[in-house]
């Protein structure tokens, strides 16, 4: 049986930042962030958008009324979570109106939780053909002003419906994982923001990714030039050219070198004007690679590196399917051109602002006139309280 994603959605927050103006205020040569991370904007989300109204927003834009009815498992992936014991994906669950008889859950392990969550989706339609699952990958990078993450920070969310027979890619089932105990990135329970060593966290990246790379191909007899792409988890984009120049060391061929490059800055479009959305930045990528190239066919396969610090990393194939670019949208740069451009006085206020709730769990943020289809409205009692919008 072939299994793999159907659709994919995306959604962001309206409003956006140069990393130049950053740079500049910061100080900072804008080249330094330009050039050595090859980031050029970052999404800035209002208080009233998180990783619900996001998830919600790019799951409403794949699915139909048939999607609807046969969801019957939801699973959020994300490292920013909202509520340590009630899952994102049941919010979510309510505010996209899918039938009642679903499971949700949400699961967590930095960066890498969407992928789990797309193989657990793989083995239950695996067990259930007639199921659809939704995956949603959804997070919000916050690092604090002035931070030494600051200039990669983002917000937004990918979701992808699994199915059988699926319209756009088929999961190869060949996937190997790995696992190793380190602190290159973690945020305790009593942080606002995530504590990183960087330079280890780089070098983590880079060590899984070449040891897990030289197991997967080995196990499953497979080689570079074997993939028409090859699509990496993207922090920052400079990060993820790191790890491909990293595995085109061992190949001879200059003309899948050539190739890969050329897929590889195809798939980094749509990062480099969003930031990093941690659980979601790998799949954000393959959503750019696929809309954006003009060489992919029915049949090539597409290599994925998943990393999640603390560490968890695997590599997977993908193969496109028959009439795949039907699944797409060919102006999503439109959405891109149509954000708000803030300056950087209006992000620190905006992404920043104090979300402490009063002595009796209240948080009015009525002031926020946001037009967005799903939004957070209140906290109220210490309750969350969504709202859709027409």
């Amino acid at each position: 049986m072939k299994i793999g994603i159907d659709k994919i959605g995306f959604a962001m927050p309206e409003y956006y930042l140069d990393i130049r103006d950053l740079a500049i205020a910061r100080g900072i040569e804008p080249d330094k962030f330009t050039k050595g991370l090859l980031q050029l904007e970052m999404s800035i989300p209002p208080v009233s958008q998180d990783i619900v109204t996001l998830g919600a927003q790019a799951a409403f834009e794949i699915l139909d009324n048939d999607d609807l009815e046969k969801i019957d498992m939801i699973i959020v992936g994300t490292e920013s979570g909202i509520d340590q014991s009630k899952a994102s994906a049941v919010f979510i669950h309510g505010l996209l109106d899918i039938q009642p008889f679903v499971r949700t859950i949400e699961v967590k392990e930095a960066c890498y939780g969407a992928t789990a969550a797309l193989d657990f989706a793989k083995n239950h339609v695996l067990n259930n053909p007639d199921s659809k699952v939704l995956v949603i990958a959804s997070d919000i990078a916050k690092y604090g002003v002035k931070s030494s993450g600051e200039s990669t920070q983002g917000a937004g969310s990918c979701a992808m419906l699994v199915t059988s027979n699926p319209r756009l890619l088929e999961l190869n089932n060949d996937n190997i994982c790995l696992t190793r105990d380190v602190m290159d990135f973690w945020r305790p329970n009593y942080s606002q923001y995530a504590f990183v060593e960087g330079k280890f966290s780089t070098e983590q990246y880079l060590g899984c990714l070449e040891t897990v790379w030289a197991k997967y191909l080995e196990r499953t007899k497979q080689q570079l030039q074997d993939f028409s792409a090859v699509c990496l988890h993207l922090p920052y984009p400079k990060l993820g050219l790191k790890g491909l120049q990293l595995l085109l060391e061992q190949e001879n061929n200059e003309s899948t070198k050539e190739n890969l490059l050329a897929r590889f800055n195809e798939s980094i479009l749509y990062s480099q004007r969003v930031g990093n959305i941690y659980t979601g930045s790998l799949f954000l990528g393959l959503l750019s690679l696929l809309e954006n190239n003009t060489t992919l066919k029915a049949g090539d396969k597409i290599a994925l590196y998943s990393y999640g610090s603390g560490a968890v990393a695997e590599v997977f194939g993908m193969t496109l399917v028959e009439g795949y670019e039907n699944q797409l949208k060919t102006n999503r740069l439109e959405q891109f051109n149509n954000r708000k451009q803030i300056s950087v006085d209006e992000y620190e206020k905006m992404f920043f602002r104090d979300t402490t709730v009063d002595e009796d769990g209240n948080l009015d943020i009525s002031d926020i006139h946001d037009e967005s289809r799903f939004i957070l409205e209140k906290i109220e009692n210490h309750k969350r309280i969504y709202k859709k919008q027409i």
